[in-house]
């Protein structure tokens, strides 16, 4: 009932919106039968539990992953999209994780729970024994050059002290490669860290990720609940000699191949031009992936079948594609961008949904600052969602960033996910925390926004040049972060 009513509640709002916006770009009853047919047939929630129950982990790279692209590729043309294809891009290394046991030698002796961050190494055979030692996260820029005594030693990374000027947690992340092949080549035994040197989000959570994009790290690393974390540290303030065992056994592959998964609802007057809809279909594999980011999977999904089954095509086409790749550094929407060089300049807008179970309150332009009053009034249509708070900031923690390199608006759709930070790359990342009525609402949200796009008069926006997107993301700030991950490909100014 309490769907029922959200629904009635939203249409009802929608229609209002529509009768106060008669000089709308998009025709009004076409949109309210996309966005009705989003929100009362609805497969969002059949299609997660399906992808997460049945197919499971979706590690880019692996048999599993694959199997996830044949299966949204077989929903793509069950639902009536046309152009369904996948597309092959080769990840550097295949990677998939073993045992991670760590063992307190010392004091309480027990068995701490540990997991390996992705695309790191090993330990040799059966591990071995070691003295723990503080690293401070701070000290990593330096130390990546200069290793300590490090032989025969467990790293922990913490943060201690006061942050130098100016330092932020990209330094951190950009200097880990350099650190962790120096502690490999000083002969550490393994390193302790993940989620940014600080304790685990959540109780009793153990998390994974990337210390580095598209890297493999022959250095072992994990990532180990807050508790235990805590737990090394009061011991190491207290003065008390701490000593591990560390048995960390990973499998490393030379080049894979890993795939996006992409169809279209074709445009009914301006075919070749393209509204990108979209998330990642990649997971981590502690769990099945239902936040990060099946939700926004089945979302593009969901809102690309309202289209269809309205009967209502739009003037351009829209786009539906399920990047892979997305957790090991954007590789799926960067190749999708490369393979697709030649359709940017017709690619209008690309939209991502991938922070979560939680509503969708905004539409972040990346740096397109001039299709904001036409949002505008799009934004006006959707108060009853409610209403999505309208920026020009760019994103590059998801897959909008590859667009706005090209110069196209990348748009990301944040949400209001408070739980996001426990569940996302953690064993409870599992579709038992999904709010599925939010995830009907979102899809139908993602239903309107790419509608009112692709079947405007007029087309929304022109790419940006190279010399302007690179204006634009110097004054956003983030010219360092770019040529930090060498993406800084723009003229000088």
């Amino acid at each position: 009932m309490r769907l029922q009513a959200a629904v009635v509640t939203v249409v009802a709002g929608l229609a209002a919106g529509l009768a106060a916006q008669s000089a709308a770009p998009a025709p009004s009853s076409a949109l309210a039968q996309v966005v009705g047919q989003a929100l009362l047939h609805s497969q969002a929630n059949q299609n997660l539990e399906e992808l997460t129950d049945t197919i499971g982990e979706r590690l880019t790279g692996t048999p599993n992953a694959q199997r996830a692209v044949e299966w949204a590729l077989a929903r793509m043309r069950a639902m009536g999209l046309t152009n369904v294809h996948k597309e092959d891009y080769t990840v550097a290394h295949g990677w998939q994780r073993g045992i991670a046991d760590v063992e307190l030698l010392t004091g309480a002796r027990q068995k701490l729970k540990a997991v390996s961050m992705g695309w790191t190494g090993s330990t040799a055979p059966g591990g071995a024994d070691g003295e723990l030692l503080a690293v401070n996260v701070y000290d990593l820029p330096q130390l990546a050059g200069h290793p300590g005594d490090w032989k025969g030693k467990v790293l922990l990374l913490r943060a201690q002290g006061k942050p130098p000027e100016g330092f932020s947690g990209l330094d951190s992340f950009v200097a880990m490669p350099k650190f962790l092949a120096a502690a490999h080549a000083a002969g550490a035994l393994a390193v302790i860290g993940g989620q940014g040197a600080g304790a685990s989000a959540g109780m009793n959570i153990t998390h994974t990720g990337v210390v580095a994009f598209n890297q493999y790290l022959e250095e072992p690393m994990v990532n180990l609940t807050a508790e235990d974390q805590t737990l090394l540290e009061r011991d190491l303030d207290h003065g008390r000699a701490v000593r591990l065992h560390v048995d960390i056994e990973n499998h490393v592959s030379g080049p894979v191949t890993a795939s996006n998964a992409v169809g279209d609802v074709r445009g009914r007057e301006h075919p070749d031009e393209i509204v990108v809809i979209g998330g990642h279909l990649d997971s981590w594999d502690l769990a099945t992936g239902a936040t990060d980011n099946g939700t926004g999977a089945a979302a593009a999904l969901s809102a690309a079948q309202a289209m269809v089954e309205s009967g209502q095509p739009p003037r351009r086409t829209v786009r539906v594609v399920l990047f892979t790749g997305e957790e090991q550094g954007l590789l799926g929407s960067m190749a999708y961008c490369q393979q697709h060089a030649a359709e940017m300049p017709k690619t209008v807008a690309a939209l991502i949904m991938d922070e979560g179970q939680g509503p969708i309150v905004g539409m972040d332009t990346g740096g397109h600052d001039e299709i904001l009053p036409a949002l505008r009034t799009l934004a006006g249509y959707l108060t009853a969602f409610p209403a999505p708070k309208l920026t020009d900031e760019s994103m590059f923690e998801t897959d909008t960033g590859p667009f706005t390199l090209a110069g196209t608006a990348g748009i990301n759709l944040p949400q209001d996910s408070p739980n996001y930070a426990y569940t996302h790359h953690s064993p409870v990342d599992t579709f038992d925390h999904v709010r599925q009525d939010v995830l009907v609402r979102n899809a139908a949200e993602m239903a309107a926004m790419a509608y009112y796009i692709a079947d405007a008069p007029q087309r929304l926006t022109r790419p940006f040049t190279p010399a302007e997107t690179g204006a634009m993301l110097k004054k956003q700030g983030l010219e360092k972060e770019l040529r930090a991950f060498g993406l800084w490909n723009f003229p000088e100014i």
